[in-house]
């Protein structure tokens, strides 16, 4: 359901890219290249996104815009000088016992019939960020996207995974994971946290995403009070934001 949306209010649009602006992994369109610098010319623009920042900077193509990273822990600004990124924030955090954690998961896969994989158990990022690749990490990819297309099997035990690692915030990610960020980093968080940072009120920020149904990254957004426009084909972005370059 689409939020209202009080674009008189608008300082800030922040946006994710995957399944938003573009297909997974895929650079953007050059239509959605020209709204967003049609969007540039009358708003502050931003990239909130799962991953890090470097790499949704090299799939936007250097497209100049700020970008917050990994739920938060990595904040950069782009630099027209250098045609670059400047990193205002980089942190990783240490990875809580690791025995834990795998008992953990392998738990999860012994009740609920996931005990044959290829690769890791587990996937550990520098971040601190954790990854449980239900299929393992050395799946291939056609299995990985033939397994739940439509995030019913891992919605039916996100309440679980949830339980399970309490002290993280857990998201449905890719085609056949749960993706992890240690608390309190998710995308709201980092939201919030520029607002108080930059002198904004969340009635100030129009967050455009794709992933805010249970267990999406950009859920904690869309439950939160940031207006939210919800784009669910990436294909109708530049119509669905053509309302913002009215006068």
């Amino acid at each position: 359901m689409q939020k209202t949306i009080d674009k008189s209010r608008i300082k800030l649009i922040a946006m994710d890219l995957d399944g938003t602006l573009t297909q997974h992994k895929q650079p953007m369109s050059p239509r959605c290249r020209e709204t967003l610098v049609k969007l540039g010319e009358k708003y502050k623009l931003m990239m909130v996104g799962a991953g890090q920042v470097y790499r949704i900077f090299n799939q936007m193509e250097h497209f100049p815009i700020d970008i917050i990273g990994n739920y938060g822990l990595q904040y950069a600004t782009y630099n027209p000088e250098t045609k670059d990124l400047d990193m205002q924030r980089n942190e990783t955090l240490p990875t809580s016992d690791r025995e834990t954690i795998e008992r953990k998961v392998t738990a999860l896969r012994e009740k609920h019939g996931f005990t044959t994989f290829a690769g890791d158990n587990v996937e550990y990022h520098p971040s601190g960020c954790l990854t449980f690749p239900i299929l393992g990490t050395k799946a291939v990819q056609a299995d990985k996207l033939a397994f739940d297309p439509d995030r019913s099997k891992r919605r039916k035990i996100y309440a679980e995974v949830c339980e399970a690692f309490s002290d993280y915030c857990v998201f449905v990610g890719g085609s056949s994971s749960f993706d992890m960020a240690p608390k309190p980093y998710n995308k709201f968080y980092a939201l919030d946290l520029y607002c108080k940072e930059n002198g904004l009120a969340h009635e100030n920020v129009l967050f455009i995403g794709d992933d805010y149904g249970t267990g999406g990254n950009d859920e904690s957004v869309y439950l939160s009070d940031i207006p939210f426009l919800c784009v669910d084909d990436y294909t109708t972005f530049p119509d669905l934001a053509a309302f913002l370059l009215e006068d």
